[in-house]
């Protein structure tokens, strides 16, 4: 899936209105503090801290000192561990296959934008911002440098 279009939720709701589209779903069935959580699941904030670079909804200091010690300080190590979204936390799906599909799609969009997002933030650095497909679903990651 590459096209919201697809989803069959949006697309039987687009056919049953007739001449609309996924922006008009989003007008139809959320709201502004809907789009305001999801801005900053597409484009977050990060934090500097022992080396590291976090997401900063997964920095809480004293885990973060628990998985340093853990991993004795390898900061792609914790920077992995940490920085993870499971994808499938986020919004309640099926296990229909076009759910399974729609989640993967969404993680690639949001691996694409933490990648700008990062690249933004730090431009001298680089990072490794993958997406692991899970049993339970995708889960997007990223680590500072090449792994």
């Amino acid at each position: 899936m590459d096209n919201p279009m697809e989803y069959p939720k949006i697309k039987s709701w687009a056919d049953e209105w007739g001449g609309v589209d996924y922006i008009d779903y989003v007008k139809r069935n959320g709201d502004l503090a809907l789009l305001v959580a999801f801005s900053r699941i597409f484009w977050p904030r990060f934090v500097e801290v022992g080396g590291c670079v976090l997401w900063d909804r997964a920095y809480e200091e004293s885990n973060f000192n628990v998985w340093q010690e853990s991993l004795s300080g390898d900061s792609r190590r914790i920077e992995v561990t940490l920085n993870q979204l499971r994808v499938w936390q986020v919004v309640e799906s099926g296990d229909m296959s076009e759910d399974r599909q729609a989640l993967e799609f969404i993680a690639a969009c949001i691996a694409k934008t933490w990648r700008a997002a990062l690249r933004a933030e730090f431009p001298d650095r680089s990072f490794d911002v993958r997406v692991i497909n899970s049993e339970d679903g995708p889960i997007v990651t990223f680590s500072s440098g090449s792994q």
